[in-house]
Formats: structure tokens, C-alpha cells, sequence
């Protein structure tokens, strides 16, 4: 059984988390969730207005995941309505020419982002000033089977599977068993981890994460904004 110790823990900003299903979403749903943390009250954020937009100014598909920077650029420019502005697909759509936003989607929510060292003590320093990390990591067998600690720890000779790349958000961070960790909220729905969360440990996460970014300050965004 291991032992935990939690320095920082941000999960009282967020509400539950949320399940992308089998779509390539996991950007979107972290950059929405983390969006939505910081704001006051929680009030879920628009999955899927975000990812279309980020599709759309990096030339990209629906059937595809989205790009860092184009989704910080999509929060920054395009913003955000509430979750009931646009609610999620269940399904990627075969359309393409047919998926776009509602009409009247509602008051759109901005917000500044930018990329950050993915180097530990750097996330670390950012949850210590109470600003969740969006993290980008690639997976392996033990990122799906969280132990009954929610603990992800890579067994001996797992290596990183760099074709399977996922976006997280570092809600927290602590130690397992005297070995630095960090909380991460998934977007697999409550029943991964300890509902939806799990703890990633530095040899875990030492091989894995290759970018990260914060968000930052709320900016306007016009009414009328589109990709480019």
C-alpha cells in the first residue's frame, strides 16, 4: 500500500470530471477544465467550441487530436462559451462541412495561455501558486491501470509509447512513498483513478512529458471572432 503525502491539492476549483469518450479531445477538455477552474464558481466550459475552433486555425480535422498552440491560441482569440453553449458530440462527426457552432452560443470567455517548462520543479512551482498545469505526456501500460491509490508508476523496462500522446491537467502534487508525484485530473471520466484522478510519480513522468502550459490572465473576445 503506499503512502501519500499531498502538498498542494486544487481539486475543490473543478468540478467532476468529465469523460471525452473515444474522441482524440483530451486538449480540449484540459484546456476547457483548466480555463473553468479559474474562473469564479465552477461553470463548465464548451469542449467542443474550443476544439473546433483549434481545428480549424491549425488546418485540422475533427478525427485528429488538437495542438497545443493552436488551442491556446483558439482560448486566447476565439473564447469560450458555457458547455450548454455548445455540449460536447458523443461522436466525431463524419461531416466535417456540417460541424460548426450554434448560432447564438452564448457569451464567450477569453483567456491568456502560455507554454511553460514541463520540468517538475517548475510545474511544482505553479500549483504552489494555486495555477493548475496542463501537461502533455505520452502513456504507457501503467498510466491504465492506476493502482487502488491511484498511483501510476512505471514497472521496470516500460517505456514510453510516443504514438500515444494525452493531455492532463496537474491539479496537485505531493509524494508516494518518499518519491515526488503529481495529482492529475484525466478526462476518462470518475471511474479511472480516484475519481478521474491519479497520481503520476516522478519516474513515471521523468520520460513522458515533453510540453506544458499555464494559463493565465481572462481577456475580451469579440463576439464576432473566427479562425483564421
Amino acid at each position: 500500500m503506499s503512502i501519500i503525502a499531498v502538498s498542494v491539492d486544487l481539486r475543490s476549483l473543478f468540478g467532476p470530471v468529465r469523460n471525452q469518450g473515444p474522441r482524440p479531445t483530451c486538449m480540449a477538455f484540459a484546456a476547457s477544465d483548466a480555463h473553468a477552474a479559474l474562473r469564479v464558481g465552477w461553470v463548465p466550459l464548451s469542449c467542443e467550441y474550443a476544439f473546433y475552433h483549434a481545428q480549424r486555425r491549425a488546418g485540422r480535422p475533427p478525427s485528429k487530436g488538437a495542438l497545443l498552440s493552436s488551442m491556446l491560441d483558439a482560448l486566447r482569440q476565439d473564447g469560450q462559451p458555457a458547455e450548454s453553449g455548445w455540449p460536447y458530440l458523443a461522436v466525431t462527426p463524419v461531416d466535417e462541412a456540417a460541424w460548426a457552432p450554434p448560432t447564438d452560443v452564448g457569451p464567450l470567455f477569453g483567456r491568456n495561455g502560455e507554454r511553460s517548462s514541463h520540468v517538475l520543479d517548475q510545474v511544482i512551482r505553479e500549483l504552489d501558486q494555486g495555477r493548475p498545469v496542463i501537461i502533455l505526456l505520452m502513456l504507457s501500460r501503467a498510466f491504465y491501470n492506476p493502482t487502488p491509490e491511484a498511483v501510476i508508476e512505471s514497472a521496470s523496462g516500460e517505456a514510453p509509447e510516443r504514438e500515444r500522446r494525452h493531455a492532463v491537467i496537474a491539479v496537485g502534487h505531493g509524494t508516494v512513498d518518499g518519491q515526488r508525484a503529481i495529482l492529475a485530473r484525466n478526462s476518462w471520466g470518475v471511474r479511472w483513478g480516484d475519481l478521474g484522478h491519479g497520481w503520476l510519480t516522478e519516474r513515471f513522468l521523468g520520460p513522458r512529458v515533453f510540453a506544458a502550459a499555464t494559463l493565465m490572465e481572462e481577456v475580451g473576445v469579440s463576439a464576432h471572432s473566427t479562425a483564421a
